[in-house]
């Protein structure tokens, strides 16, 4: 019977660790940014993943040019209400900010 206990006691312990590890985030956890060394300082590369209009996960394939800069978006909505008022926007994103 100890047999059957310790196996029991180990599917347990892998099933929590399991369900631990696949729990649903409050916030999306943005990628690390590759540092770049630049005169003997580090600069951080900083890219977009949350659309500035609706705040979700971004589509590559779905942008506007700002300032020289692309903007990302989660839909094409986002982009056309992007494109009426940039400004309502750019303070949500890490390439227009200094």
């Amino acid at each position: 019977m100890k047999n059957g206990m310790k196996f029991i006691a180990a599917v347990v312990l892998v099933s929590i660790v399991l369900l631990a590890g696949c729990q649903k985030k409050s916030e999306p956890v943005a990628p690390s940014a590759p540092a770049i060394e630049a005169n003997s300082s580090t600069v951080m590369v900083i890219e977009q993943t949350i659309c500035p209009v609706m705040g979700g996960a971004i589509n590559k394939e779905i942008f506007a040019e700002y300032q020289g800069k692309k903007v990302y978006f989660c839909c094409p909505e986002c982009k056309g209400k992007f494109e009426k008022e940039p400004e309502k926007y750019i303070s949500e994103l890490p390439q227009f900010k200094k």
